[in-house]
Parts: C-alpha cells; structure tokens; sequence
C-alpha cells in the first residue's frame, strides 16, 4: 500500500537540480550572507573563538547551517519556477 500511495505522488513530486556552478555561488552568496547576520546576533562571541572572524565556533557553524537552508530554498524555488 505504501509503495501504491508512493507511486501516486511521484508526479507531483518537483524535478531535483543538477549541481552546476550556479548552484554552488548561490549557496556561497546565501552562506556569506548568513554569516554577516549573524555578527549582528546578541551573543556572537559564546564559546571558542575563530581566528579573524568575531564569531565563535557554533556561532559560524549555526550561521552556514542557516545559508544553506536559504540557498537550497532558493535554489529549489528558481528550478520550480524554470529559471535554473
């Protein structure tokens, strides 16, 4: 039963993109950018330090979790709509 309701969606179901270069600078534009809010968060410096970024670790590694999200966001919203 499982496998017929499978079989049902799997027209609605979006076209996946290939990764291609454009793919990549949107995700990298989205981290950056994610990384550049979050300095702006309450406590950026909780936690060990990075060298050269005033952020600490989890910090930084919440922020590029989160550009990732957005990106992949973004570029499923760009394949969905034929752009990508």
């Amino acid at each position: 039963m499982l496998l017929s309701i499978l079989l049902a969606a799997q027209p609605t179901v979006p076209a996946t993109p290939t990764w291609n270069p454009t793919v990549g600078i949107i995700i990298s534009i989205s981290c950056v950018i994610a990384v550049l809010l979050a300095t702006r968060i309450e406590r950026p410096q909780v936690g060990s330090k990075l060298p050269g970024l005033p952020l600490s670790i989890p910090a930084f590694i919440a922020a590029m979790a989160f550009g990732h999200l957005i990106g992949v966001g973004i570029v499923l919203g760009l394949t969905n709509i034929g752009t990508i």
